[in-house]
């Protein structure tokens, strides 16, 4: 870099904006730097100052907004600014569709380059009432002096928010993690002191069946000990009769984490019943479940639509979790195989297979790229390959061994753009990228679901 485009700490400059980043800051560009400027959106002209200086970009934030966007709005959340659980509150809903699929784009000219222009990257399929959608909470749970805190973390620090009402959560959440707090308080249940390491509860985790109206509480704890503890528990079944799970989860490392190992069933039964369209599901504490069940219907209708099955294709589920996806296949399949990492996820669903009578579909507790190796020695290989990883995208193990097996259709359901498009740059090799289909599973956030259909070449 020269001399005179090199930007300091401090220095101040107008900036218009040209794009969305991958974590809903505005992009500008200035004397040649790649500047991301927090709360900015495309099409402004912003007076900018910079706070920090990396090597291929810098960040700033904004002094003045000199020409606004047609597309900003007031945050309807009190505590938007500070939070930065949500990202988008300040855009309108019908640009953020826009601008998500903008992402995907983003990250194609990044990784494709070459085929970027070529590949079909459809409407983001939006919410018709983008609020009060997540049927989760994992509220972080602190001591105040006498007062008990639960909520998010202040974005960049360590100071907790107090979330007594948050408008992406099902009002059911809320109500419930409020009620908790207050029964903590009042019988001065020892709270976990993230400094010194000591206290018990650390963290309040509220789940609802969107369809079902059940409720699950789950309680993480530092230890397995809980002072008074049946009154405790009678007070915690009593906040609502759709109450149906108290769990406690034991997690005694100091660690980001949410969940340990262990989980004891306090009151009522292990799982939460939920349904999603014609399928119903039971869930324990620990399973993954998407966060968003209107969006989630659409976003299996668009992986089902992608496998394109007849009834006689064999399909593996990777990631499987609960065995969400390769039940919602179930019916039009052959046979059908998931695997996770998580032996709770295996468990649930086994049953849940087990429940819709699915007798061709079985599960096994593993790595997915263990599990299609040793399925290819035994000379089964696929038509189908559906995968749902985490942000972090596909191993390269699995990588590696997808190429190698090489099922005919390959459907890719990721929930981080970045990661998609490098993994396509690998899997381009041997399959055509026939398009990307984003969902908005997270309203308000710069978070993009997409479903991509590859075909082998």
């Amino acid at each position: 870099m020269s001399q005179q485009n090199i930007i300091e700490v401090g220095q101040k400059f107008p900036l218009t904006i040209k794009r969305l980043g991958i974590n809903g800051e505005g992009i500008g560009y200035y004397k040649r730097n790649v500047v991301f400027v927090k709360g900015a959106l495309p099409g402004e002209e912003v007076t900018a100052q910079v706070q920090v200086v990396k090597r291929n970009f810098a960040e700033a934030v904004i002094l003045k907004i000199r020409k606004a966007s047609p597309h900003r709005q007031e945050p309807p959340c009190p505590v938007y600014e500070a939070c930065g659980g949500c990202q988008l509150q300040h855009m309108t809903y019908e640009q953020q569709l826009k601008e998500k699929r903008d992402m995907i784009v983003q990250s194609l000219e990044r990784y494709v380059k070459d085929i970027a222009n070529d590949i079909e990257v459809r409407p983001t399929i939006g919410m018709e009432n983008p609020w009060h959608y997540r049927n989760k909470s994992q509220f972080q749970v602190r001591k105040d002096g006498k007062r008990v805190k639960a909520g998010l973390f202040a974005e960049g620090t360590h100071q907790l928010l107090d979330i007594d009402e948050c408008i992406v959560q099902h009002p059911h959440t809320t109500l419930v993690t409020n009620a908790v707090k207050r029964i903590l308080e009042k019988l001065k249940i020892p709270i976990y002191d993230s400094e010194t390491g000591n206290g018990l509860v650390r963290t309040i985790v509220v789940r609802t069946g969107i369809k079902t109206g059940e409720i699950q509480l789950v309680l993480v704890t530092t230890l397995a000990e809980l002072p008074k503890r049946q009154l405790l528990i009678d007070k915690l079944a009593a906040i609502d009769p759709a109450i149906v799970s108290i769990v406690q989860n034991v997690n005694p490392k100091q660690t980001s984490l949410i969940f340990g190992e262990r989980t004891i069933v306090l009151h009522g039964k292990k799982t939460l019943h939920e349904e999603l369209g014609e399928l119903s599901f039971d869930l324990s504490a620990r399973a993954f479940f998407q966060l968003n069940p209107a969006q989630t219907v659409r976003l299996y209708n668009e992986i089902k639509f992608a496998a394109a099955l007849t009834g006689q294709e064999t399909v593996v589920d990777a990631y499987c979790g609960v065995g969400t996806i390769g039940l919602w296949l179930a019916d039009q399949a052959k046979e059908v195989r998931g695997m996770d990492i998580i032996a709770d996820s295996i468990y649930d669903a086994k049953k849940n297979a087990e429940k819709h009578g699915f007798t061709h579909a079985t599960y096994e507790t593993g790595t997915a790229e263990e599990w299609l190796a040793t399925w290819s020695r035994e000379g089964f290989s696929p038509d189908v390959l559906t995968v749902d990883p985490p942000r972090t995208g596909l191993a390269d193990s699995l990588l590696h061994t997808i190429l190698n097996v090489r099922p005919k259709r390959f459907v890719y359901t990721s929930c981080n753009p970045s990661t998609l498009a490098k993994d396509l740059s690998e899997l381009r090799k041997v399959y055509n990228i026939v398009y990307i289909q984003p969902v908005d599973m997270f309203p308000q956030t710069a978070q993009i679901e997409s479903v991509t259909l590859l075909e082998r070449k």
